[in-house]
């Protein structure tokens, strides 16, 4: 991992992959090649990241930890070396530029030894303007998880039962295992498996997908090795560096 890094490892591939199906136009069809196309024309509207655009972090251990996993950091992992600067975490703003997300900002944020292990999309949806009700109200949310537990739930603010004009936050909940509790979902690797054999290339990236990817990050991870950018620090188990709930 010391080698690559966490931007390599994970959010070049994993959450962009995930982020080109979230922001993609509808395809023409299922066909595996028009929903690849979709994928391309977003990732070609996407600008390199910069700097400024970024949140780097490196975990230390958190000495009230409970187990030694905890009350170790990860320059004291024996593999690794003292002056390491190699990010365990990362936070990414990504700008989209075209008509439908111009002006919408895709955050990206990816982490090890963090509080919450979980793999997720959140859509915010904007505040509206000449809000009747007092207080500060939440944006409502729709959050897609992908693991562990796939769920889909729709976070709102409604009006409490009653009188009063107070309001609460409230879920609609859709949870596969609950939902879904006859039926068998298969893991990832499964699903890819079953495509080799089918000869479907729904699941794999193209080249041209590919190039796209690391013309976004190839910038970035130069400056970082150029610069010997250090990354923040953060404690074992925390949410990451405090800077990240800045930016978020």
């Amino acid at each position: 991992f010391d080698e690559f890094g966490i931007i390599r490892d994970v959010m070049q591939n994993h959450l962009l992959q995930i982020l080109s199906l979230v922001a993609m136009e509808k395809p023409v069809s299922c066909h595996p090649d028009d929903i690849r196309d979709e994928k391309v024309k977003v990732l070609k509207c996407i600008e390199a990241l910069q700097l400024d655009d970024m949140v780097l972090g490196q975990y230390v251990a958190n000495p009230q930890g409970k187990t030694e996993d905890e009350r170790t950091g990860y320059l004291d992992d024996p593999t690794v070396s003292k002056s390491s600067s190699t990010p365990t975490y990362a936070l990414g703003v990504l700008k989209i530029n075209n008509e439908r997300w111009q002006g919408v900002p895709f955050i990206l944020r990816c982490g090890k030894a963090l509080n919450e292990r979980k793999a997720e999309v959140r859509i915010q949806y904007q505040d509206v303007p000449g809000d009747i009700f007092e207080g500060n109200t939440k944006r409502n949310e729709l959050v897609i998880r992908v693991q562990p537990g796939e769920a889909l739930y729709f976070k709102m603010m409604t009006k409490s039962p009653g009188i009063t004009f107070d309001i609460e936050e409230t879920e609609l909940d859709l949870t596969y295992e609950h939902r879904y509790k006859d039926s068998y979902l298969p893991d990832a690797y499964e699903r890819l498996i079953l495509d080799v054999f089918c000869g479907s290339q729904m699941h794999f990236v193209r080249s041209d997908e590919l190039r796209e990817a690391w013309r976004i990050f190839t910038p970035i991870l130069h400056r970082i090795e150029k610069d010997h950018i250090r990354p923040l620090t953060y404690q074992y188990g925390s949410r990451g560096p405090k800077l990240a709930d800045l930016n978020a």
